[in-house]
């Protein structure tokens, strides 16, 4: 396994070489000013007209209306456009995509080498990058290709987004983080803490360490039942809080933020009451677990374009179908719910189940439920970025500041849809996309 790993890893360097190489090695200007006609740093609820930003050596160095441009610098002049903070989605899986045909990927997987997986990898991470989600946090892999991907991006060798990954997601044995539904031994051994799968406070401890000595920023754990786990219930809680509490502590003492999925609302409050840092999905949340989140500072990870997805034409096992169908109706009335008392909402949108590279689509479904347009790019930006422990470093434009940004046309207060068309893309200083027109002007 070792062996597969590493052959992995350098099979995805490969790939990169001949492109992102050469990218990351081209000169960049010291100063670049970029200009637009507006911009929403995401510290308020409007746009500031005729923007200009000053990034120097990757940073944010001075942003407002009507900056002075500084001798010598290069202009990059977006026009009519919002310039905001690079996008933050706090819910994808990288290494993986679904299509509409839930047997077909399944017969696909299991013939599918750790190498194939980790090449995949790379084309879904610059599609991500691509539309303007220059971090993510990655709540679930196998076989380390997260590791591996992140550990590529950092290291210049394949365009992506900035990646917190968690490795295995923990839980308990038959439930959603397992594999469930087949017979004892189609796959070989039992699932065991380095697959992520634990029994007892002490072995869910353990797990976390596991998953940390392994290369995981942060623990993510299965509260409840999931959709596309074929044996569990989608509500079930799977944990006792006894093992809740082990782990998320355990996490904690070493400096790791915690991520729950959990639809249904008795596995919510197990977490919520440990500490968790996280509810992802929260499909069947209770007025009790909305008011505890908001009370608890508890983030909320939505991920509405999943639920929307599994109400079009795919092609499921009935189980599974019927947990997605439910799910669906349940989770934007949880919502708005949730929009109502005030709880903090980070933008995800689980990608991998949804089209990597249409990740901004969750900006329109969240103001569509009652999300104001402000609140939404927020959800995208510093709100993601604070849920991440990040917010020191990015999630809004102000000197300082990694010169993460992003452009969209025209107002995106007044269309909020304009986010899934990005026009320019900077990360960490770099120009990764750029639609507009492409000459720039030199100050003297």
């Amino acid at each position: 396994m070792r062996l597969i790993q590493a052959v992995s890893v350098t099979c995805l360097s490969v790939l990169a070489w001949a492109g992102p190489v050469v990218a990351a090695q081209t000169a960049q200007p010291a100063t670049t000013v970029i200009r637009a006609a507006r911009m929403f740093d995401a510290h308020g609820t409007t746009v500031t007209p005729n923007a200009v930003v000053v990034v120097q050596d990757g940073v944010i160095t001075a942003a407002g209306s009507g900056v002075a441009v500084p001798p010598g610098a290069t202009v990059v002049d977006l026009g009519d456009a919002t310039l905001l903070p690079g996008f933050i989605d706090a819910h994808t899986h990288l290494s993986d995509e679904m299509s509409s045909n839930w047997f077909a990927d399944t017969v696909s997987g299991l013939r599918r080498t750790v190498a194939e997986a980790a090449i995949r990898a790379t084309v879904f991470a610059s599609r991500t990058l691509q539309a303007g989600f220059t971090t993510v946090r990655d709540v679930g892999s196998s076989e380390y290709i997260d590791v591996g991907l992140r550990n590529n991006i950092a290291g210049g060798l394949v365009a992506g987004p900035r990646m917190l990954v968690a490795v295995h997601a923990l839980g308990a044995r038959g439930g959603h983080c397992d594999s469930t539904g087949y017979p004892y031994m189609l796959f070989g051994k039992e699932s065991t803490a380095a697959d992520g799968i634990a029994s007892g406070p002490d072995q869910f401890r353990d797990a976390v360490r596991f998953q940390v000595k392994y290369g995981a920023d942060v623990i993510k754990v299965c509260a409840t039942g999931g959709v596309l786990s074929l044996a569990d219930e989608v509500d079930t809680p799977q944990l006792t809080p006894a093992e809740m509490d082990a782990l998320v502590d355990e996490a904690h003492r070493l400096r790791k933020k915690t991520a729950a999925h959990a639809h249904g609302a008795a596995g919510a409050k197990v977490a919520i009451r440990a500490g968790i840092d996280s509810i992802e999905h929260g499909s069947f949340l209770d007025d009790e677990a909305l008011d505890m989140m908001k009370a608890r500072g508890t983030y909320l990870v939505p991920t509405l374009m999943a639920g929307k997805s599994f109400t079009g034409q795919r092609r499921l096992p009935p189980e599974i179908q019927a947990k997605a169908d439910a799910a669906a109706a349940s989770a934007t009335g949880t919502f708005r719910r949730a929009v109502e008392r005030g709880v903090k909402i980070a933008l995800g949108t689980d990608s991998g189940v949804t089209p990597h590279g249409r990740n901004a689509e969750e900006f329109g479904l969240m103001v569509q439920n009652g999300l104001a347009p402000a609140a939404a790019l927020r959800a995208g930006t510093i709100e993601g970025a604070t849920l991440l422990g990040l917010e020191k470093a990015i999630g809004s434009i102000e000197p300082g500041k990694q010169a993460d940004l992003v452009a969209v046309p025209g107002d995106v207060l007044a269309d909020i849809q304009a986010a899934e068309h990005p026009v320019f893309v900077m990360k960490g200083g770099r120009i990764v996309r750029h639609d507009a027109p492409r000459p720039v002007t030199a100050t003297r």
